[in-house]
């Protein structure tokens, strides 16, 4: 599948500022996904340049918000012109800056439908323990990269969490929450 231009920008920005963004696949992976929970309120850990942001945006409901943080000002400055560029009113994203680990215990408990974690792998398995507080039953959670390091840790919480790897080329962990 091939981007269109405002993903091709993302893209390139990340480039730029020596960022990783997520390949295609999994950018299509992530749409689906917020498709298949019908997400209206998602949170994505790792704003990057708006790359997976636009991909989840264009999966989300017409009235859905995506909550995205990241420590980068910077970044995030590109994300939310990227969103716009790509259709999407500002009332469409929240875009927190600072570490995800102090953001997410102020965030409301099971009223996300889909959380999104690309941000610091040593955050993750902390980001999976706050997700099953903040994601609504038959929500789900998708880690990018490193996903496969945290896959046991899951399967251990079998009562909270129905896990798959999935084999796109950023080794993804998906989970849905019980």
């Amino acid at each position: 599948m091939a981007e269109d231009a405002v993903l091709q920008t993302a893209r390139n920005l990340a480039h730029e500022l020596g960022l990783i963004p997520v390949a295609v696949s999994t950018g299509v992976t992530l749409r689906l996904f917020a498709a298949m929970v019908n997400a209206r309120a998602v949170i994505e850990i790792g704003t990057g340049t708006g790359v997976s942001g636009v991909w989840l945006l264009r999966g989300m409901r017409a009235d859905g918000v995506l909550t995205t943080i990241d420590l980068d000002a910077e970044h995030q400055r590109y994300a939310r012109r990227i969103f716009i560029e790509a259709g999407f009113a500002a009332s469409r994203s929240r875009v927190i800056a600072g570490r995800a680990l102090d953001v997410l215990p102020r965030l409301a408990d099971g009223v996300y439908d889909l959380m999104v974690l690309d941000g610091n792998p040593a955050d993750h398995e902390a980001a999976v323990s706050a997700a099953a507080r903040l994601l609504r039953p038959g929500g789900a959670i998708v880690v990018i990269a490193g996903g496969a390091a945290l896959a046991e840790r899951v399967r251990d919480e079998s009562d909270v969490w129905l896990p798959a790897l999935i084999p796109t080329p950023d080794s993804l962990l998906a989970a849905v929450r019980r």
